[in-house]
């Protein structure tokens, strides 16, 4: 059973990592939307939930369940190493790094690097 659990105020569904492998949108439907609706914002699931599919962007799993998390007005982050398939896909790299520039879809190597990103910004005030 997935745990709310809450990062500087925002609250975050931690899923299992040994829970049930998302291969298609119906998965990503049934196991972490309807899981964190109502009670998170933010849904972090491990990368070995996802089924290789999601990280061969050929297939259009990946578009198709990152449509979902928006029209849903969840944010996804995926969390663990990615490095296999960042190396094995040419085009991988280029959405994990668009995407954690964004704020709703994030690619981090574990919660506390979730946790970071959470972090309300401090203005730097060492200019002048």
């Amino acid at each position: 059973m997935p745990d709310v659990v809450e990062y500087h105020g925002v609250p975050v569904l931690v899923c299992d990592a040994d829970g049930v492998t998302v291969a298609d949108v119906q998965d990503a439907l049934d196991h972490l939307i309807g899981a964190a609706f109502a009670c998170a914002e933010v849904v972090a699931v491990p990368s070995t939930r996802l089924d290789d599919r999601f990280f061969d962007l050929s297939t259009g799993l990946a578009g198709a369940i990152l449509q979902k998390f928006a029209n849903y007005r969840l944010r996804l982050v995926v969390v663990g190493d990615i490095d296999h398939q960042l190396s094995a896909s040419s085009a991988l790299p280029d959405l994990v790094r668009e995407a954690n520039r964004g704020r709703d879809i994030w690619f981090v190597r574990d919660l506390d690097a979730l946790a970071d990103r959470l972090a309300p910004k401090v203005a730097d005030r060492s200019s002048g």
